[in-house]
């Protein structure tokens, strides 16, 4: 890929109003897209969120109703609940250092010092107060490279805010699972009748966003 042709996939790409229901994303490039999700940097590696598929036409008319109105989540072909930890324990940490030691096939000591560092920051430290709010910027880190990833491969999407999360957790069974819904993302291909896909992109120039020190 050019720069060139990254830059045309990125102006391309809109938060997508409308989709086609009968266009769905071939199997090859959802897995790719899945895989992009996983590949996502999280701070520590810690990966603290879970990626709720929802494939249940029935649970989508379902979340429908908390969704502002909204008609992607029924109509698009992926939805995509990001859910993340309500808190940070000591069991996400060992299980980070277990699975690191598997992989890369060294002690889990020698990862000790690693170990402290996450303890004393996020389970036992000041930021384990607002670990959930931690989380979930790591979950929008994801979104932004879901995104980014499906305009490159020329799939359609749409970040979404508007919902009310209580209601997803109960609908979801996410209420005791330590787990908490943050925010959407639907996938597909753009309706010919989604008026806003030809629409100039709005921002502003470059020296007004970024500087130099």
């Amino acid at each position: 890929m050019t720069t060139q042709e990254l830059l045309n996939a990125l102006r391309w790409r809109y938060a997508t109003k409308i989709f086609d229901p009968a266009k769905k994303i071939p199997d090859d490039i959802w897995q790719t897209l899945k895989q992009a999700l996983v590949l996502t940097p999280t701070s520590y590696g810690l990966q603290p969120y879970k990626f709720l598929v929802i494939e249940s036409l029935a649970k989508r008319a379902e979340l429908l109703p908390h969704s502002w109105g909204q008609k992607q989540v029924v109509d698009a072909s992926h939805f995509i609940v990001f859910t993340v930890q309500t808190k940070v324990t000591q069991a996400h940490v060992d299980r980070l250092i277990n699975h690191t030691s598997h992989v890369r096939q060294i002690p889990p000591d020698f990862l000790n010092s690693y170990r402290g560092m996450m303890l004393g920051d996020l389970v036992s430290g000041p930021r384990s107060k607002i670990a959930h709010e931690w989380a979930a910027h790591q979950a929008y880190i994801a979104l932004g490279n879901l995104m980014t990833c499906a305009a490159v491969l020329g799939v359609d999407a749409c970040p979404m805010e508007g919902f009310v999360p209580a209601e997803y957790d109960r609908v979801l069974g996410l209420n005791g699972s330590g787990y908490a819904s943050v925010v959407c993302c639907a996938l597909g291909y753009r309706s010919a009748n989604d008026k806003y896909a030809g629409l100039a992109k709005v921002r502003y120039e470059t020296s007004d966003l970024m500087s130099v020190v």
